[in-house]
């Protein structure tokens, strides 16, 4: 057959290419056909808007929270603090300042700023999905006023559309007035004259430049920016607004920063008497849906709110933090130390349970207060080091070493020479902890510990975590009990982490849902690795520094203290579930010689006895465990009966080699004195006193 040339197959090649032309061109034109009949459909839609805008809307209904068997644990509703006020009564500084911090080109677009648009618009693309951004004050005036809180490109269509026709029926300063009388501030406040009354016990027209950039900061998280409730971070958001007002030439740097010096004379809160159990839990899911939602969803939109929380767990909590001391009683009234308790399921990142202080204040310790984790971060670099072909076998030396002027010591100044990395989690020492920090790298544990979901390091400036000291955990900021408890969960979900969860799901009132929980998993150490550090942990129970956390049956656990004792923790787990505890005061004055391994130890055993109760012992490889074993007695059940035996024979024929040992010793030499008898073991299963 003879065989083609390349002419004769040219010819055919054209054709083919213009068939396939018109095929592509075809569907192109039937797909723009149908996205151009679906986009006027749902323009039409989305501009069926209200036509007047001063139309009453539907009337408030209270939200209601559930727990995790669906029973309502709260009802929540606001009874309205608001007083109205005209713009001419409004400080300049405080237009300036809402003005330079939410949408600095208000004065400038018709309701609908496109660059924020673009910017919202690229958000969603890359996030997947719809999220907020972008927004005008006239936007979040008609979104908050006119409409619901699903989050949903319908909904911010029609919010578009809404700001364009607030901007043809009113004024600049007419809308405003409306969106500052409107806003909530935390506290039961709404509007500016309610916030400065709440804050500061004065009318809005007297309010200070320092005053006014703590308010205009405030709307952001009315509960984390608070200054009732977090004064530091309120601090910080006022240097932000501050900022963003030198940036827009509203005032000048020297200014700027001479009012971030200033400080502020905040009205204490009308003492509330709150006896509702779970009210920082509530308090926190409440806050979270502000933060997303608006404070008009939550306590006008009758929400329906089903959260992780087991009301049996939290009054085990709630129980397990009576055991705290009494040492002194603040200026507010609040006694002293104060104390949080989180309990996670560690495979599904649900919060079971929440306690985050004790008296009547909104300052959920839980999740707010950052303090310092003292031994209890040094898991993230064992971690580190097993991920690094360390094993628990693995020998360190304990002894002196000087890192430029600092010389770390272990708790007794003392040193132990060569230990394995297994006694170093059990007995807490620093300096082989220091060394192993040393040897891998100081990024290597914080990257373990970001990954588990600590996200309070601080990695740049002047003063930051890139040094040895935060093996021992004396970190720049701290960490909050939420996130440390969270982190460790890593260690008993096999090295993966789940991010925490507190709302399962969340229906509006005509039971559409609004959103539902999706956990958040990533894998970050290896299964071996996690086990490992498991099997160490569980001996600082079993014969460390945490012997007054043992609960009779598996369980693995960290004190932490910090070398002043102004911090106190013990975070522990069991297969299924992990807890973590955090003592400390709110001043941060050192507490009289509290360590880990003594009340935040107890207050943790006492809330897995009660929280676990009569459910099943289980070992962290899924198999049963015999309730009241010791940790050392469960492992030794693993045993094969063979092993027993082996075992036996060996240790009888090692005693009978020991005996006629002596015998031949005692024949050799004169008789010796005996030793002095061994002092007696300190309380608490003969922990040294105070170790970490």
């Amino acid at each position: 057959m003879e065989k083609r040339t390349g002419a004769s197959r040219h010819p055919r090649e054209p054709k083919k290419r213009s068939n396939a032309r018109r095929i592509f061109l075809g569907f192109a034109i039937v797909v723009a056909v149908m996205f151009v009949g679906i986009g006027c459909g749902f323009l039409t839609a989305s501009m069926n808007t209200k036509p007047n805008l001063t139309d009453d809307i539907r009337p408030p209904a209270s939200s209601q929270i559930y727990d995790i068997n669906g029973n309502e644990i709260a009802n929540v509703h606001a009874a309205e603090n608001r007083v109205p006020v005209k713009i001419n009564q409004i400080p300049k500084d405080l237009q300036n300042a809402f003005v330079a911090v939410e949408d600095a080109r208000f004065y400038d677009h018709s309701g609908v700023d496109p660059r924020g648009i673009l910017r919202a618009v690229w958000a969603n693309i890359t996030d997947r999905g719809v999220s907020e951004g972008g927004s005008t004050i006239t936007q979040q005036l008609a979104k908050n006023a006119y409409l619901t809180q699903e989050r949903t490109l319908k909904r911010k269509v029609q919010e578009v559309f809404l700001a364009l026709q607030l901007e043809r029926q009113y004024t600049k300063q007419e809308i405003l007035e409306l969106y500052l009388n409107q806003i909530y501030f935390g506290q039961g406040a709404y509007g500016v004259q309610a916030a400065a009354q709440t804050y500061f016990g004065k009318n809005v027209e007297d309010l200070t430049l320092n005053e006014c950039a703590m308010l205009a900061g405030i709307p952001k998280s009315p509960n984390y920016y608070s200054p009732v409730n977090n004064l530091a971070a309120a601090q910080e958001r006022k240097g932000t607004v501050l900022d963003q007002m030198e940036k827009y030439n509203y005032i000048n740097t020297s200014t700027a920063e001479k009012t971030k010096k200033e400080k502020l004379n905040i009205v204490k809160p009308a003492k509330k008497v709150d006896t509702t159990p779970a009210a920082y839990f509530i308090d926190y899911v409440t806050q979270k849906l502000i933060d997303k939602y608006g404070a008009d969803a939550v306590y006008k939109e009758g929400l329906k709110i089903y959260t992780t929380l087991d009301m049996d767990m939290q009054h085990a909590a709630e129980a397990a933090m009576q055991n705290l001391p009494n040492y002194s009683t603040d200026s507010n009234g609040i006694k002293q130390p104060q104390g949080a308790l989180v309990a996670i399921d560690p495979h599904t990142g649900y919060i079971k349970a929440m306690v985050g202080g004790r008296g009547s204040d909104q300052f959920n310790r839980a999740t707010m207060a950052e303090r310092q984790p003292g031994s209890a971060f040094k898991p993230f670099v064992f971690a580190a080091a097993l991920e690094s072909k360390f094993t628990p076998s693995t020998i360190i030396d304990d002894s002196p070493i000087t890192i430029g002027n600092w010389t770390p010591q272990n708790y007794e100044r003392t040193f132990n020479g060569k230990v394995s990395l297994r006694k170093v989690a059990e007995e807490s020492l620093n300096v082989p902890t220091v060394k192993i920090a040393q040897k891998l790298g100081i990024d290597k544990p914080i990257y373990y510990a970001q990954e588990m979901g600590i996200s309070t390091f601080v990695l740049d400036g002047p003063q930051n975590d890139r040094n040895l000291a935060t093996a021992l955990g004396g970190l720049t900021k701290g960490v909050t009990p939420l996130e440390l408890t969270s982190a460790y969960g890593t260690f008993a979900n096999k090295g993966v982490h789940v991010d925490p969860v507190a709302i399962v799901k969340v229906l509006d009132r005509n039971g559409k849902v609004l959103e539902q929980a999706e956990p958040k998993k990533r894998s970050v150490i290896n299964e071996t690795s996690a086990a490992e550090l498991t099997s160490m942990l569980m001996g600082v129970i079993a014969h460390g520094t945490g012997a007054a956390a043992n609960i009779g049956r598996p369980a693995a656990g960290k004190t932490g203290t910090t070398s002043d004792y102004r911090d106190a923790w013990f975070v522990g787990y069991v297969p299924d579930l992990v807890v973590g505890v955090w003592i400390g005061n709110d001043n941060n004055a050192a507490m009289n010689g509290m360590t880990g391994g003594r009340t935040p130890a107890v207050i943790w055993k006492a809330f897995m006895q009660k929280a676990l109760g009569s459910a099943p012992a289980k070992n962290f490889d899924g198999s049963a465990a015999v309730k009241g074993d010791t940790v050392d007695e469960i492992e030794d059940d693993k045993k094969s009966d063979k092993d027993k035996k082996a075992d036996a024979k060996k240790a009888g024929q090692e005693t009978k080699q020991k005996a006629a040992d002596k015998q031949a010793a005692d024949k050799q030499q004169p008789a010796q004195p005996a030793a002095p008898a061994p002092s007696a073991p300190e309380p608490g299963g003969g922990v040294s006193k105070g170790k970490n």
